[in-house]
C-alpha cells in the first residue's frame, strides 16, 4: 500500500498515539493532533511526525486544522476523528456548558474535518475516514447524557458519510470499543475504587466490566490495529460499519 497523509486527533495518548504509531509503522505520514501541546510533540517526534496544536471546541480551528495538515505533509488522505472526553452527571446535574463542549468536540468536529477532507479525497478517488465512537454508540447508560448523546450522534454521521462517499472511493466507517486502558480510564478506576471501597481489579470486573463477557481492559493497541485495517486497501468494500470491540458487552 503506499504511503498516505493521515491526520489523528486526539494524538497525544490513549487510542489516538497508538493509533498514530500503527499507522505511522505501516508507512504513512502521520499529523498529530491535539490541545495537550507537550504529549502530542512526544507523540509525534516518536513517529517522525507532525503536531498540530488544535482546540476542536473552536469551529474556525477545525476548518483550518486540515489545510495546516495538509501544510505540513500533503493533502489528508486518512481522518481519524478520536478526541474527545467524558462528564459524568445525570441529566437533572448536567451543565449546559459541558453539553455545548461535548457535542463542539466529539460530534460537530468529526463533520467539519470530514467536510474539509473530503474535497482531496474525492479528487483522488481514495480516502479512509475512521470515527473512534464506544460502545455507547450502541448501547446506554445513566450519568452519560452528552457523551452518549455525541457517539450515536457520531454513528449517523458514519453511516450517511458511507453512502455519499461510496462512489468516490471514500470509506466511512466507526469503531464501537468498550473500555481501553487509557489514562482517562484508569483516573475513572481509581476514583471508582475510593468510592466503593474496592480494589481497582473488582471496579474493572464488576463495575466497568459487568455486562462483559472478557472482563479485561482493552489495549489501545487492539484498537489501533482495527483503524489500520479499515485505512488498508483491503478494507476498500468496508463502509458504513459500527465495529465493536466490546469484549462481548453487546452478545446479550
Amino acid at each position: 500500500m503506499p504511503s498516505r497523509v493521515a491526520l489523528v486527533t486526539g494524538g497525544a495518548s490513549g487510542i489516538g498515539r497508538a493509533v498514530a504509531a500503527k499507522l505511522a509503522k505501516e508507512g504513512h505520514r502521520v499529523a498529530v493532533a491535539d490541545m495537550d501541546a507537550e504529549g502530542g510533540r512526544e507523540a509525534a517526534d516518536e513517529i517522525g511526525g507532525a503536531f498540530l496544536k488544535v482546540d476542536l471546541s473552536n469551529r474556525d480551528e477545525c476548518r483550518g486544522l486540515v489545510g495546516r495538515a495538509a501544510a505540513e505533509l500533503g493533502p489528508v488522505e486518512i481522518l481519524i476523528n478520536n478526541a474527545g472526553f467524558q462528564r459524568v452527571a445525570s441529566i437533572e446535574n448536567f451543565e449546559e456548558k459541558w453539553w455545548d463542549g461535548m457535542m463542539a468536540v466529539m460530534l460537530t468536529a468529526p463533520f467539519l474535518l470530514t467536510k474539509h477532507a473530503w474535497p482531496s479525497m474525492k479528487a483522488r478517488g481514495w480516502g479512509r475516514v475512521v470515527n473512534i465512537a464506544s460502545i455507547h454508540a450502541q448501547v446506554a447508560s445513566p450519568h452519560k447524557v452528552g457523551y452518549i448523546t455525541a457517539k450515536h450522534g457520531l454513528v449517523g454521521l458514519t453511516r450517511t458519510a458511507a453512502l455519499e462517499g461510496g462512489e468516490h472511493g471514500i470509506t466511512v466507517n466507526a469503531i464501537c470499543p468498550a473500555y481501553v486502558r487509557t489514562p482517562l480510564v484508569e483516573g475513572q478506576i481509581a476514583e471508582q475504587a475510593k468510592v466503593h471501597g474496592i480494589t481497582q481489579d473488582e471496579v474493572v470486573e464488576k463495575v466497568m466490566l459487568a455486562p462483559a463477557a472478557v472482563k479485561r481492559l482493552i489495549e489501545p493497541d487492539e484498537v489501533a490495529g482495527l483503524v489500520a485495517y479499515l485505512c488498508s486497501d483491503s478494507a476498500g468494500a468496508v463502509t458504513g460499519a459500527s465495529w465493536a470491540i466490546d469484549l462481548g458487552w453487546t452478545a446479550r
